[in-house]
Parts: structure tokens; sequence; C-alpha cells
């Protein structure tokens, strides 16, 4: 019996989503991404004597949004609490954050693994103030502090201990980054950090309900590296557990480069961070009216997005699922549509040539220069059949990428990529083929019939891709079932 057949593994996942709020959550200083060290920055954010903070209403919303998109309850009043830990780049010297409240109560995120569908069930959603960055190389013998990142707005996603396998980590990480993106409340960089991930990890014998005890992977910086920190452990204590072992609570960090994970301290049962109420920040009230206005302006989420591609417009599901992981995609795809009722044919150019291209240049489909009326017409050019797709994705693609004005057209003209539907012409090219191989057309028609692609593709080579494919293979057909004179 293996490992894995032995043991079980369990996973709750904490992620944090930076929001992208113009200013941060308790002041108004810029909350972006960048710039130079400490320029975003003000008394407020450095925790000058006497300043006081004020809280940023649309941070409040945006949390709503995420707790609304994942089922979840959201708390009517509400009140941050101070977190008292050695934050080193945090200038208060503890954290705003909830606690004991969280503003999204419950809640589920629906994950799709091999085809399996089934909801990861949420603990809660809090919102709460990032910290600082300290800079180790800056300096050989100091540390550098940058506050640019102090004070921006997060929420915190916590999920039960309901995952079972890295692959659902993966797909549930992946899910909650669509669905943030489809909410407009962060972009889900998790490269430049806006969005990192922290994995409680634990094993237990197949078939026991109590729990094992768990370590916790810090700030994973990538889905992929989510994945691998979760496989990598999960060996490691399942060895642990078979050899007899006792696993100690622990918090880890992973290393990219080697696949590993290794030790940065020991972790109590629970850390006193000796939690209150911040006295300078009153209780927040969500008002039914508040909660309507937000539900309201709510977009239509990926799931609803996928199930009426497959309804209104015929798409297979794993077509629908892939257009609708990105709220962009589905704004292209649609555009295409109201010039073209080709769904389908739309939707493998997007899924090919045009998903090739952009992981080829590594951007995404907002910045893809072909209109949507050029590339209906160019899905129209291979679909009425006056261009193969081959000439069309491998020729005239990569012609009206480097000339998105021009017409598809007329460049497939230039190109003399225009297919032949004359008959004579046609039937010449034919003719050809046929007297150069006599004894591959004695045996087809012996019964052969698979030999029918080796004289199409000499047809296409004759004609330089030009011969109708259509056309071609119902008249090289006849001539072929004709008996010999």
């Amino acid at each position: 019996m293996s490992l894995q057949e032995k043991y079980e593994l369990v996973v709750g996942l904490e992620v944090h989503a930076q929001l992208q709020t113009r200013t941060k959550l308790f002041c108004g200083d810029d909350a972006s991404f960048g710039g130079e060290p400490n320029t975003h920055i003000s008394a407020i954010t450095l925790a000058y004597p006497g300043t006081l903070p004020r809280l940023n209403r649309t941070a409040v919303e945006y949390a709503i949004r995420m707790g609304l998109a994942c089922e979840s309850e959201i708390s009517r009043t509400n009140w941050f609490a101070r977190k008292h830990y050695f934050y080193p780049d945090l200038p208060k010297g503890y954290q705003t954050s909830q606690h004991i409240n969280n503003i999204c109560q419950g809640g589920i995120v629906r994950i799709n693994v091999s085809g399996n569908e089934r909801a990861v069930q949420l603990h809660h959603i809090h919102l709460e103030e990032d910290a600082g960055k300290s800079i180790h190389d800056a300096d050989p013998l100091k540390t550098a502090i940058d506050h640019n990142r102090a004070g921006v707005p997060l929420i915190e996603i916590v999920s039960e201990p309901d995952l079972f396998s890295a692959e659902e980590a993966y797909a549930y990480v992946t899910e909650v980054r669509k669905l943030v993106r489809f909410l407009g409340i962060c972009d889900g960089n998790m490269e430049e950090g806006s969005m990192r991930c922290d994995a409680n990890i634990s094993v237990r014998p197949k078939g026991q309900k109590k729990l094992g005890t768990r370590v916790e992977v810090k700030n994973l910086n990538s889905i992929r590296n989510v994945k691998r920190a979760i496989d990598f452990e999960a060996a490691r204590l399942m060895q642990m557990l078979e050899d007899g072992e006792t696993i100690i609570q622990q918090t880890r960090s992973f290393d990219a480069d080697t696949g590993t994970t290794f030790a940065l301290r020991s972790k109590e049962e629970a850390n006193d961070y000796r939690y209150f109420p911040d006295p300078d920040l009153p209780p927040f009230i969500v008002s039914e009216e508040m909660l309507n206005s937000i539900r309201s302006e709510m977009p239509e989420l990926p799931d609803a997005v996928r199930q009426r591609f497959m309804e209104d417009y015929h798409l297979p599901e794993y077509d629908a699922r892939l257009l609708s992981e990105e709220k962009e995609m589905v704004a292209y795809f649609e555009a295409v549509t109201s010039h073209n009722n080709q769904y389908k044919s739309i939707a493998n150019w997007l899924l090919g040539p045009v998903k090739a291209w952009l992981n080829e240049q590594q951007v995404q489909i907002e910045n893809f220069p072909l209109k949507s009326g050029n590339l209906s017409d160019l899905v129209n050019l291979v679909t009425s059949g006056e261009i193969s797709f081959s000439s069309a994705s491998s020729r005239l693609f990569p012609r009206l990428i480097d000339n998105p004005d021009a017409d598809p057209k007329q460049m497939a003209s230039e190109l003399n990529l225009l297919q032949n539907a004359d008959s004579g012409e046609i039937e010449a090219w034919i003719g050809q083929v046929l007297e150069k191989m006599p004894d591959k057309v004695a045996e087809y028609r012996k019964g052969k019939k698979g030999l029918i692609g080796l004289f199409m593709g000499e047809v296409k080579k004759i004609s330089r891709g030009k011969a109708d494919p259509k056309i071609a293979t119902v008249m090289l057909e006849k001539r072929l079932n004709e008996q010999n004179q």
C-alpha cells in the first residue's frame, strides 16, 4: 500500500487579496503598486502621534462584493481590532484587522477537478490592512523598510480544512483569482504580491476524523507554487507518520528553486495577539440600503457566464468554461459574436490561434491588436470556404496582427491565399495528381479508401492551397470511383 493510499491530506487555505482601491484602508495615501520606496506615505501611514484613521468605504463595498459572490452571510455590525504582533514594517507596531466578527461569514467557492465539481466551504472573509515590505539586499549590514504597501486594504479569504489534494488547492486558488478579477476588486497578480496564499497542511490515516498536526507554509506567490508546496509537504508529513516521527506545528517557507519547504519557526497552538477593539475606529454598519445597492451592481459571475454560453451560443462545456475564465475574454468573444453567428468557430479561434499568440507575447486579451470586426471577417473567410483554416492561421493571421487595420479578405488576396472554387481548374489539378500516381489509383479502386488523404495532400500541394477542399474532395472521390476506361 502506498503512502497516498494509507494517509489522507487535508488543506485549508488563507488567500490575501489586495483591494484595488485608489487610497489606503484608513487614510488618503496612494494605494497603487510600485512607486519609489516610501513615496506613498503620510503622517497617518507612519503612525505619527495624534493622527487618526478614517475607514475607506470602497474597501468595505469590495469585501461585500466578494462575500456575495461566495454566498456568504454579510455581517451588519462590524468593528476593527488591534492585533499586536511584531511587525518591523508596520509603523504602528500592530495591525488593524477584524477579529471575532468578520464582514463575511461562511460561504463557498465552487471548484472543478477532472470534471468533478464541488463546493469548498469557507470559514469567513475579513478586512485588514497590509504591512510594509522589508528589503534585505539593499544594504549589506542593514534591513531597509518600504512603507508604500503599509495600510493598503486586504481581504483575507479563509477556507475550512476542506481541500484534500494539491490539485483541489490549485483549482481553488484559480477560482478565487478568477472571482476577484471578475468583481474588479483585485488584479490577482501573485507575482507582484497583490494576491498571496498561506497553506495549512496536515495528514492523517485514512478513516480518521480528527485532524493531524498542521504546518503552515507562508506567502506562496503563484498558483503553481501552491500546488508544488502542498505536494512536497504532503509527502514529507506522510513519511514522518510512516516512520513514527512526531509532527511539530511549524511555520514554513517554500523554496521555488528546489521545490522544497524549510522551517521558519515552531508555532504554539494559539498565539496571544492581545486583540482589543480599536478605540480610534467606531463600529461600521452595513445597512440594507447599502447591501441592496452593492447587490444590484454585481457583475455576471463566471459560472453564470459559462452556463449562458452553453445555452445561448450552444458551446461545449469545455469551451464555455475556458472562455469564461476572464471577463475581458468574455467581452471580446461577445463583441465578435455581435458581427458573426459562427459561435463555435469563433470559440475555436479564440482558444486556438488567439490564445497561442497571447501566451507567446505574455499579454492579456485587452492587448490583442485585432478589433472584433476584423476577427469576425477572418472567421467568415474560413467558414465560407474562401480560405483554408491552415492558411488563415499560419499565414494570414500573423500578417493581420502586424497590420491590424487591414481588410482580411483584401490581404488574403494579396497573399494569393483565396481558394479556387472553379471546377474546371480543380479538375485539372486532380488530373495531374492521378496521372502521377497510377499505382495508388489502382490500390484505391481495389479498396484502400484511406488513400484519399494522400491524393488530397497532393492536390493541395499542386494548387498551393488554393483548391477549395470541400469541392476538391467531392470531385476527387467521383473521379476515383469511375471505372477504368
